[in-house]
């Protein structure tokens, strides 16, 4: 899937005028890219359009406009794209009450490191986690992570032959699993095409 580049981004000018039809657009190009393990644990799947979506979002709310500035915002959103090997996500620990998220956040450190992928028929494939700095220290995990799931051809072929495919946490402390529905795992399939399907 091919990086952002600044040719790509709207100006701010342009954003304004653009941005409620392209948030609309990104929005409904979502439904299809989210997946909840849990209650309390949520999976983005990013990809251009999402990404693109965030840098456009970050550019506006911190009126970037200078192009050093602009390609270090690149630079660092850049990374979650996937590669076409590959899914990127981004992994949300959500408890609306804040003393009780302190506290399961606090009990669950290096619980990023236990998120898998499993296609139907296949081992599961761990993700590789925040691979940008280490978000938990000790016992304590944060409440974002960046996650990347590396799938073997056979893994891709299967997919994209319709092979189920559900993701998961491998830990005593918060063991979930979910199944994606048909749009979810088509939209992911995709994501190894390299193709950007917009919603």
């Amino acid at each position: 899937m091919k990086k952002l580049e600044r040719a790509d981004l709207y100006t701010l000018e342009a954003y304004a005028e653009q941005r409620p039809a392209f948030r609309a657009r990104v929005l409904e190009h979502k439904k299809h890219r989210r997946l909840h393990l849990g209650p309390h644990v949520t999976l983005l799947f990013e990809d251009r359009l999402t990404i693109q979506y965030q840098v456009q979002e970050m550019l506006r709310i911190e009126r970037i406009f200078e192009a050093a500035a602009i390609q270090e915002e690149l630079d660092a959103y850049n990374p979650l794209i996937p590669d076409g090997g590959n899914l990127k996500a981004t992994m949300l620990i959500e408890f609306p009450d804040i003393e009780v998220r302190q506290r399961e956040l606090a009990r669950l450190g290096g619980i990023e490191h236990r998120v898998y992928a499993r296609v139907d028929g296949h081992p599961p494939v761990f993700a590789i986690a925040d691979e940008d700095l280490p978000r938990s220290e000790q016992d304590k995990t944060a409440a974002v992570h960046f996650l990347r799931f590396e799938f073997a051809p056979a893994l891709v072929q299967a997919l994209r032959g319709g092979a189920g495919l559900a993701f998961g946490i491998d830990d005593d402390r918060l063991r979930l699993q979910s199944e994606t529905d048909e749009a979810t795992r088509r939209a992911l399939a995709a994501d190894f095409d390299g193709r950007h399907r917009p919603g």
